[in-house]
């Protein structure tokens, strides 16, 4: 019992000793390192704006705090029930769902004074009575949107913009990142 003890106890000191001895390589540095660089927090703030002839004639206002390397979600709507067979019941969610993930200079030293975002918008609504046309059952509007850019601090960013099929009406998403203390 006690040469196996002593045999245990000569083991552990190798793998002790050896593991000390190692060098940590550059990789595995900057790992250990990497979450206190990831903690710095963002304001990021969405506007959806409706436009006409180059007009801005409606805009709605969203925004949410993230971490650097982090991401967040803005859901507002309705979930409405959608009867696919008799007595059987899904759910459809109606409104809007904005998704953004945040990855800032301190991870990419070319981007500078700016941060990397990838984005994600769906904007859902029923369509009014005039275009409905002859459907008995709700007809659904939609605009999905999903791109990543660099945005300068501080300077509003046009993400994306869509022409609406039914009217001579353009929306735009636009995003501002503020670095928060």
């Amino acid at each position: 019992m006690l040469k196996k003890t002593i045999v245990a106890a000569t083991l552990i000191l190798a793998v002790m000793a050896v593991g000390r001895g190692r060098k940590v390589s550059a990789q595995e540095a900057v790992a250990t390192k990497a979450p206190d660089a990831e903690k710095q927090a963002y304001r990021i703030d969405f506007s959806v704006n409706e436009m006409e002839d180059g007009k801005r004639i409606n805009s709605r206002q969203y925004s949410m705090n993230l971490n650097a390397g982090d991401t967040s979600e803005i859901k507002i709507g309705t979930r409405v029930p959608i009867e696919e067979k008799a007595g059987e019941f899904s759910y459809l969610d109606v409104g809007t769902s904005i998704w953004c993930r945040l990855r800032d200079r301190n991870n990419d030293a070319w981007l500078g004074n700016a941060v990397l975002l990838s984005v994600g918008s769906e904007i859902s609504n029923f369509a009014v009575p005039d275009q409905q046309g002859q459907n008995v059952r709700p007809l659904l509007r939609q605009l999905k949107l999903a791109a990543s850019t660099a945005a300068q601090l501080g300077k509003p960013t046009v993400v994306g913009s869509m022409d609406d099929p039914n009217s001579k009406r353009q929306f735009q998403l636009e995003v501002t990142a503020t670095k928060l203390r």
